[in-house]
């Protein structure tokens, strides 16, 4: 038996009236991801739950089938992992955004504009973290490149008990409220403050701003955690297995999990990536003799962040033609049973522009299950059925077991 798991990251989302009241999911022309919903298994699972963090980090673990309550250390940690960055115990591990604030007013009174800073590109981004580097990084503090906006600083020796925000919740907001508080709270605040000095008269930021775009002019520091124990997806499920994606997080799950990982050239995690190169990455680890495949998508979800109703429609129907078409054309010619698990990891709606804690769609598809909902894939269709699991974490041994 092969598993392939199809997950759009933050695909769900409410009705919108430029939608004529339909969701994302619901304009979207997506013959597969329907044909799989009318001939399988559909409906809502939770994924985020309240006292817990709204994160990506919390519903994928879920989706790989791990309780977060009883796994999880933080968000920042995993992502250390995926990039391959050793870490201790007495490590805490934090998520630097290069975020862009308002250039109006006082540092505590500016706004929050944009947590990745226009998608700034890897090369400019990595000049200014080592700009950050050679003036915060200490023997007990240390920088290390990520993707994107996306980088990790670690602060070793510290016991640090304050939850910091993530800048996607807060866009259009004054940071006012959600500075840095706790033991180190002025020591962070502080080097946010000299951030904002010494990376808007940065070379690459002027050139930025000349050029139209905002300047990436403060460094951000969230999802604070520390090493996590995570026990062999392969000891639980007794298969081998890999994942595609192109976020550092994910890759961080995969490695913690003990599952393989393969590299698609130009994958982004945004909009622009390449959609066809994952689906032959799937398609080659399944040929690579893995049993179960898992393939990310961030596209759906910065979409949500930005706001942009037509691309996050776009990128649904890029994730049906060009991914999730072909690995299923594939499977069908394979000879072979399978099933295929088709899930968002948590809503990213487009009005409120991040995570929110709200039931998502889920399909399971496939040799054994005998269930056919007759309806679209859709948040409204999944709740007409009746079928809810309301700890999506129980969801993989369903989809595994025969």
């Amino acid at each position: 038996m092969k598993y392939f798991v199809m997950l759009g990251d933050g695909m769900a989302d409410r009705p919108i009236a430029e939608l004529s009241g339909k969701t994302p999911l619901g304009a979207a022309v997506k013959p597969t991801m329907d044909f799989i919903s009318e001939n399988g298994h559909l409906g809502l699972a939770n994924t985020l739950f309240e006292g817990m963090p709204t994160g990506s980090d919390i519903a994928n673990l879920c989706v790989f089938g791990y309780d977060p309550k009883k796994y999880y250390t933080g968000r920042s940690p995993i992502e250390a992992l995926g990039l391959n960055i050793p870490l201790s115990d007495d490590d805490t591990v934090f998520r630097l955004n290069l975020v862009s604030i308002s250039t109006d007013g006082d540092f505590e009174n500016k706004t929050m504009l944009d947590h990745s800073s226009d998608k700034i590109t890897n090369e400019e981004a990595y000049e200014l973290l080592d700009a950050l580097r050679e003036r915060f990084g200490t023997e007990k503090r240390k920088f290390y490149r990520g993707v994107s906006y996306r980088h990790i600083m670690i602060w070793s020796g510290i016991d640090y008990n304050y939850t910091m925000m993530p800048p996607h919740d807060i866009l259009g907001q004054k940071i006012t409220d959600y500075l840095p508080g706790g033991p180190y709270g002025e020591e962070v605040l502080a080097m946010m403050r000299e951030s904002y000095e010494l990376l808007m008269a940065h070379p690459v930021n002027i050139a930025r701003m000349e050029r139209g775009l905002r300047p990436a002019n403060c460094l951000w520091l969230w999802g604070e955690g520390t090493r996590p124990q995570l026990t062999s997806f392969a000891d639980e499920h007794k298969i081998s297995g890999a994942v595609i994606t192109a976020v550092p997080l994910i890759t961080g799950l995969a490695l913690g999990i003990g599952l393989d990982t393969y590299e698609v050239p130009d994958a982004t995690g945004d909009y622009y990536t390449n959609y066809s190169g994952k689906a032959d990455a799937c398609i080659k680890a399944f040929s690579d003799g893995h049993d179960f495949v898992f393939c990310h998508v961030e596209a759906p979800d910065e979409c949500g962040h930005d706001g942009d109703t037509e691309l996050k429609v776009k990128s649904i129907e890029k994730i049906d033609a060009e991914i999730l078409s072909p690995v299923k054309e594939y499977l069908d010619k394979s000879g072979e049973d399978y099933r295929i698990l088709l899930m968002p990891d948590h809503p990213t709606p487009i009005e409120e522009r991040t995570h929110v804690i709200a039931p998502v769609p889920y399909v399971m598809y496939g040799a054994g299950i005998t269930e056919k909902s007759g309806l679209p894939y859709t948040e409204a269709d999944a709740e007409k059925t009746g079928n809810f699991v309301p700890y999506a974490y129980n969801i993989m041994k369903s989809f595994i077991s025969e």
